[in-house]
This record gives C-alpha cells, structure tokens and sequence, in this order.
C-alpha cells in the first residue's frame, strides 16, 4: 500500500493547488539529488549549509529533506492543511523530486495530483486532526492513515460523516519522530481550539440552532440581529441591520448552511436574487466557496460570503460578548502558551 505523507506549507498559498505542486523551503540547500539518499551525508550538508542552527534541528531538518526528495514515491498520498482558510487538501504525488533553483521560495518541490480540496476539518475526529498538526513540515501518517483513506473512498462527504461513526480509529506503533512531531506549541493549541469551535457548530448545533448562533454573533459584532420564522423565510435565515427599528439600509439579508460542503456561483447568486436597492448579502457556511463564488464576492460590494474559517475566528474574537448558552457549549479559557518551534530545535 502506499504510504500516506502530511506537509505543511505556509509559505505559499493557493498557488500549490492551481499550479499542482507541494514544496518545502530549506532555500539555501542545493540539489537533494547532489547529496543522495543517505541520511548522515544529509545532515552533513545542512550543518555545513546552516552551521548557526541549533544541534538538535539537524537531524530534524535532515530527516524531512531526504523525506521529501528520497522516501516519497509517486502514487503516494498526501494531506495538506490549508492554514489560510483551515481547510484541508488531498491529493497524490504524480512526479518525481524537482529542484527549481530560480523560484524565489520553496525550491524543492514535487508535482502532484490534488484530489479533493478546501476539505472542511470539521469532519474529523479530533485525534486525526491533532496527528497532521504536527509540529514537523513532513511526515508519514500512520496513526490516523485509514481515517483519511476512507474520506478519500467516500462518494460524499456526507456519506463518509456516517460511516466514520461506525468505524474505530487505525493506529500504530509511535516512531522516533513522533516524539518531536507531538510536542505542543502555540500554533497546535490555537489550531486545536478552532477545531474545537467547527466541531461544536456542526455536530453539537441544530440547523436552526446555526441560524440562532449566527445572529448572536452578529449582535455581539454590534449589529441587530433577528432569526426569520423557519418555514417561511424564503431562504433568508436572519435578517440584520444597524439601526434599533431596522428600517434603515443597509439591511443585511443573512443565508444560513449548517453544512461543510464548498459552495459555488449558483449558490450565493440565489442569495443575491432575494436582495433589494439598499440591501446587503451575507452568505454564512460551516465549509468553504469556491473560486467563481469567491470572484463573484469581489465584484459585489453588497456581499459577503463567511466561510467555516472565518466563522471561527469571530467566534474567537467576539467569544466574550456570546451569551452564556453558546459559551456553555463551547467552554474556552485564555491562557499563555509556549511560542517555540519544536522544528527548530
């Protein structure tokens, strides 16, 4: 079977989709294949090319390039989060190591397939969350390598939802990376948190407790919020506004999907055909949108479109002003954390 790797790449953004590539950075390093595949002449090489690095970062380092150019294979599959809207990206690896020494980032690089992307995180249990969080840019998945497979299998997202519920989670033998991979950091705990939150609103809440949450954050933004009657509110779920009476524009006309599935164009235009002069669109979801939903939101001025992602992060902002029933379901403390990179030794 082939093997499963996580990667983490910050650095670059929705070009590693549209142009069909993973990469990692180690920008000074030169051609992996001038080195070969032999892990002590590795470290050689990036203590000579970093010799101000921490001893305990070479080994690290080491171990992730010779990953990336040697152990991965084509066929391979590959999980990559997607920090910018906290979505995840699935695909295979379809070439061999590349190194493109003119690319102003990330120079190692290889080209694959993607499978499915702007995945919602929401769908997995927390446990396999936390093992592609790791701390390292690059590594084999194996304590959660089935859970993942079986997304990939599934026909919808809907339909591995409940298969998961019947399924126990695969698991392996720790290996001498794990130790390093599973060390917390702040980043991991922030991640976690926000896992959390996604996990609340969509398996915790109803469809109409969504909508009623939805409100309430917009009324702890400092608008006026109220949720329409259920089975007649012609698709609008909460109508919001500034103004105590709600008669003066704008009116903001809020649609609702208690769903993690990608929402495209023909989605949000039915939310734009409900709208009047003056008025204002908010499209609010669990998942993500995709790229012509997304143009269509930059050519609008009156629309808005609130991805999962974004729909954590003002929870996290505004979580003080939420009333108790929703702080209840979702308990948070604020604490200080440790800011270190186990990568970096």
């Amino acid at each position: 079977m082939k093997r499963m790797w996580g990667i983490h790449n910050d650095a670059l953004g929705s070009e590693l989709v549209d142009e069909g590539f993973i990469s990692i950075g180690w920008e000074e390093m030169p051609d992996l294949r001038s080195i070969g595949d032999e892990m002590a002449r590795m470290k050689a090489a990036v203590h000579a090319t970093y010799p101000a690095a921490k001893p305990a970062a070479i080994p690290v380092w080491a171990g992730v390039l010779r990953r990336f150019a040697f152990e991965m294979a084509e066929g391979d599959l590959v999980v990559a989060p997607y920090k910018a809207d906290s979505t995840l990206n699935f695909g295979v690896v379809s070439g061999p190591y590349e190194h493109h020494p003119n690319a102003p980032r990330h120079p190692h690089r290889r080209r694959v397939k993607w499978l499915k992307t702007g995945v919602a995180r929401s769908l997995f249990p927390q446990a396999a969350l936390y093992e592609i969080g790791s701390a390292v840019t690059l590594f084999q998945v194996r304590k959660h390598d089935t859970v993942f497979r079986n997304y990939l299998d599934a026909a919808t997202d809907e339909t591995f939802e409940a298969e998961s519920q019947k399924q126990p989670n695969a698991t392996t033998h720790a290996t001498t990376d794990d130790a390093v991979a599973d060390e917390p950091n702040a980043e991991r705990i922030d991640q976690h948190t926000r896992d959390f939150i996604a996990r609340v609103l969509l398996t915790d809440l109803s469809d109409r407790e969504f909508e009623e949450f939805t409100a309430d954050l917009l009324r702890a933004m400092g608008y006026q919020a109220r949720v329409t009657p259920y089975s007649q509110d012609g698709g609008i779920d909460v109508i919001a506004h500034t103004d105590p009476l709600g008669i003066e524009p704008p009116i903001i006309k809020v649609q609702c999907k208690h769903t993690t599935g990608t929402r495209g164009r023909p989605d949000v235009q039915q939310l734009i055909g409900t709208l009047s002069q003056n008025e204002a669109g908010l499209y609010v979801t669990l998942g993500a949108f995709s790229a012509d939903a997304i143009a269509l939101e930059r050519e609008r001025q009156n629309l808005r479109l609130f991805s999962g992602a974004d729909l954590t992060s003002l929870t996290l902002e505004h979580y003080d002003a939420l009333p108790s029933r929703w702080r209840s379901r979702m308990p948070l403390r604020r604490v200080l954390v440790v800011e270190r990179d186990p990568e970096a030794g």
